[in-house]
């Protein structure tokens, strides 16, 4: 007699926000489950920052990385026709604070990095549409990149100029995005390999400053927050500028 095979274990407590180690990784493993995957997805993106294990979980878990992949991809067709629905989006940005969790990790950020995992989220900052879909998008993604360069890593820097991702969209967006945005230049550019890469060409350098330039002049009352990066990443550019001079 063929025994069945065995269903994944159930997650009861579904409606509970607030669930420990085992928990959390039955919601990893019932990630590519077809009935409560996509709750198990939304769940463990709103639990992501109170297991401390979520990364290893996340990256040694077969599939996990494939399903958050087909998540983030399957919304590139949408992103581009302007048919971004709430759905699509929620579930993207909860794939996408997964990958925020991968990106902060120390022991999973290298991988994550020589996987080239970042690279599949330039598509939604490119866009430059200002609507909130999209700027939700835009800032999820924002965040993965400012995680990856939170801690100085010669080799973060080094994958990001390869790839090209300087961001030069702090004039789109609402104050958080425009913040994080030009964190990520500051980090940058606090590496001599960052600055070399701007001031070695006039263009970079002229697109760098006028948006910086545009920032200072649009400027809101209620930019409080965003201000000391702005000034942060002015004073590196004309640091560097000046040292490139000398």
């Amino acid at each position: 007699m063929v025994r069945e095979a065995a269903s994944p274990p159930s997650f009861p407590p579904i409606r509970n926000p607030c669930i420990n180690l085992l928990q959390i990784y039955r919601l990893v493993r019932q990630l590519r489950s077809l009935e409560i995957g996509e709750q198990c997805l939304d769940l463990l993106s709103k639990n992501r920052h109170s297991c401390n294990l979520l990364a290893f979980f996340l990256w040694s878990s077969p599939g996990s990385m494939r399903l958050l992949l087909l998540v983030i991809t399957s919304a590139y067709r949408p992103l581009v026709s302007n048919r971004l629905s709430e759905r699509v989006v929620r579930r993207t940005c909860n794939a996408i604070g997964l990958f925020q969790t991968l990106a902060s990790h120390p022991d999973t950020k290298m991988s994550f990095i020589r996987a080239s995992m970042p690279e599949y989220l330039y598509a939604f900052l490119k866009t430059r549409s200002r609507e909130r879909n999209y700027e939700r998008l835009r800032f999820a993604s924002l965040v993965v990149i400012g995680s990856l360069v939170e801690v100085d890593n010669p080799e973060v820097v080094d994958y990001l100029l390869a790839t090209e991702m300087f961001p030069c969209c702090m004039e789109i967006g609402t104050t958080f995005s425009k913040t994080v945005a030009t964190f990520i230049i500051y980090r940058i550019l606090l590496n001599e390999k960052g600055l070399n890469y701007l001031l070695s060409m006039p263009e970079r350098y002229l697109v760098v400053t006028h948006c910086l330039e545009n920032m200072v002049e649009i400027l809101d009352v209620e930019d409080e927050e965003y201000l000391p990066h702005l000034l942060k990443t002015s004073l590196a550019v004309i640091s560097g500028s000046q040292k490139m001079k000398g």
